[in-house]
């Protein structure tokens, strides 16, 4: 059997699945406006090569702060352009409120948020790691001295709870990393969801990478003595390996 037609029916598969992800935010007050820095610094100077002309998008706010006590249920999953993880809409039952978080793999629609110290340990709840039992995926993680969540936040990444002893819990983070954190820091159950986003993202044409504000790479051989030390000369010449 053809392995490109088993991918392509594979992917087609994890689209399908997907179709229930909307693409218009739910929560517009939480949408602004964002102004790409395109790889330059405070003075506007290049700091970072190829980079640039990126469609343009809005940012939305997630809350990461995921100590505070509340109760709220899922509305919708949705789709962000500045990550590569799904976001979720919760609206809190205790301020009457909505607010973004990142989407738990395996997290539905009609399913209740918890983040307290009292709730069960179930997927998605956000509690200290004093009251996860050891073993447990989690994401979301708040490090020592952090006020919100820093670690495992992208596609598909957990940390793994190995240990806990005299106020301090050993993770495993998805680098193979061990890091010790205090008990009393929160982290969500789960994986993070959209595992197959590295699949998902095959280019069809080059101007896609224009659209992912990804510019070409230009040799420095093709270039003018004036841009590049490789530049210049007669014909095609052999590249001594410099830097810009």
């Amino acid at each position: 059997m053809n392995f490109y037609r088993i991918k392509k029916e594979f992917l087609q598969k994890i689209i399908k699945i997907n179709i229930s992800i909307l693409k218009k935010p739910l929560i517009k007050k939480n949408v602004t406006g964002l102004i790409k820095a395109t790889g330059r610094n405070n003075s506007g100077k290049i700091t970072v090569r190829r980079k640039g002309g990126g469609h343009k998008n809005k940012y939305r706010k997630i809350n990461f702060y995921n100590s505070k006590i509340l109760t709220g249920i899922t509305c919708s999953i949705e789709y962000d352009p500045n990550r590569n993880t799904n976001i979720a809409t919760i609206y809190n039952f205790y301020n009457n409120s909505f607010f973004y978080f990142i989407a738990t793999k395996n997290l539905k629609t009609g399913d209740v948020i918890k983040t307290n110290s009292l709730s069960n340990p179930k997927l998605g709840h956000s509690l200290p790691l004093s009251k996860i039992p050891i073993g447990s995926y989690i994401h979301n993680l708040k490090l020592k001295n952090a006020n919100y969540a820093q670690v495992s936040r992208s596609a598909g990444t957990f940390s793994i709870l190995k240990e806990k002893k005299r106020g301090n819990a050993t993770i495993k983070l998805s680098s193979g990393k061990y890091k010790l954190i205090p008990t009393k820091n929160n982290a969500t159950i789960g994986a993070v969801s959209n595992e197959f986003s590295f699949l998902l993202q095959q280019l069809k044409k080059a101007g896609q990478s224009i659209w992912l504000n990804k510019k070409p790479k230009v040799r420095g051989v093709a270039m003018n003595p004036v841009d590049h030390p490789n530049g210049g000369g007669e014909g095609k010449k052999s590249s001594k390996k410099v830097s810009p």
